[in-house]
C-alpha cells in the first residue's frame, strides 16, 4: 500500500514536474477567463490567429537576440492590428480577414526559421516545453498572468457588455476602441505567456475550450468565468499528472482532457434540452 501512495506521489516530488504544474495552472486561469469573453464575442478564431501569428516574431527576436516573448508579443499585436484595418478598409467578412494574416504570418515564420539556424527546436514553439520550465520562466508568465488577469477583472463589466453588443457599448458611453484594443493586446499577452507551457497550437484550445464548456453548463455569466476557471485548473494539473504515467505529451493530453469535457457538455446539454421539449 505504501508502494502505491509513493508511486502516486512521485509526480509531486519531482522539481520539473512541480514547475509544471505551476506555470500550467498560472497561465490556465487567465485564458480561462479570456475564453469566455471571446466565446461570448465570436472571436474564437481571432485567439486561433494571434496564435499562430506569433511565430515570426519568436524567430525575429531571436534573431535579434531579443527576448522571444517581446517579439511574439509584437507578432500578435501586428496580426490583431491588420486585422482590424483589412476588416474596416474591405468588403471582406472578419473570418476571411483571420484567415489570410494568420496563415501569412504563420508561413513566414516557418519560412524564417528554416532560414535561420538556431538551437531552438520548433517543436518546443508550436507544442510547448512545460516540463522544461526554468525559474525565470515562472517569473515571465507569472507577471503576465496577473497582468491579463488584472485587466480582465476590473474591467469585466465593460468587456461584458462590449462582447454582447459594441453599438449598445458606444451609446452608454464606453470607450468601445479602447476594450476592442485592450482585449487584442491581452489575447496575445496571454498566448505569449502560454508559448512556454502550452505551446502556439495548442494554446487555442486552451482560449477556447474552458469558455466554450461554461457556456454550455452555465446560465450566468459569474458562474460561467468561475466554472471555466474550474476546467481550465481540474484539466491542467490532471492532464500533467496522467501524462507523467501515459508519458505523453503534457499540452495534448490537458486538451485531450477538455475535448472530452466539452463532448460531455454538450450531450448532457443535448439530452436536457429534449427532455424539457
Amino acid at each position: 500500500m505504501s508502494d502505491f501512495l509513493d508511486l502516486l506521489t512521485f509526480p509531486f516530488q519531482i522539481d520539473f514536474m512541480q514547475r509544471a504544474f505551476i506555470v500550467t495552472l498560472m497561465i490556465a486561469l487567465p485564458m480561462a477567463i479570456l475564453s469566455c469573453f471571446l466565446v461570448l464575442k465570436g472571436w474564437s478564431l481571432m485567439g486561433d490567429a494571434v496564435s499562430h501569428a506569433v511565430l515570426p516574431g519568436v524567430v525575429i527576436a531571436y534573431m535579434l537576440s531579443i527576448p522571444l516573448s517581446v517579439g511574439a508579443f509584437a507578432a500578435g499585436m501586428i496580426c490583431a492590428l491588420a486585422t482590424g484595418f483589412l476588416k474596416e478598409n474591405s468588403r471582406i467578412k472578419e473570418d476571411t480577414v483571420l484567415g489570410i494574416v494568420f496563415s501569412g504570418m504563420f508561413g513566414l515564420g516557418l519560412v524564417l526559421f528554416v532560414k535561420v539556424q538556431s538551437d531552438v527546436h520548433l517543436d518546443h514553439i508550436l507544442f510547448g516545453d512545460m516540463l522544461g520550465i526554468l525559474p525565470y520562466d515562472l517569473i515571465e508568465t507569472g507577471l503576465i498572468a496577473l497582468a491579463a488577469t488584472l485587466f480582465l477583472v476590473i474591467l469585466r463589466k465593460d468587456l461584458l457588455v462590449h462582447s454582447f453588443d459594441e453599438q449598445h457599448a458606444k451609446a452608454i458611453g464606453l470607450p468601445v476602441r479602447l476594450l476592442h484594443y485592450g482585449l487584442l493586446a491581452v489575447l496575445s499577452l496571454t498566448v505569449v505567456g502560454a508559448l512556454k507551457a502550452v505551446g502556439i497550437i495548442l494554446s487555442v484550445a486552451m482560449l477556447v475550450a474552458p469558455g466554450a464548456i461554461a457556456f454550455l453548463v452555465t446560465r450566468r455569466f459569474t458562474q460561467m468565468l468561475l466554472t471555466a476557471m474550474a476546467i481550465a485548473a481540474g484539466c491542467s494539473l490532471l492532464g500533467i499528472y496522467v501524462s507523467f504515467f501515459l508519458d505523453s505529451a503534457p499540452a495534448p493530453t490537458i486538451v485531450l482532457l477538455m475535448t472530452a469535457l466539452f463532448v460531455l457538455a454538450f450531450v448532457r446539454t443535448t439530452i436536457k434540452a429534449r427532455a424539457a421539449a
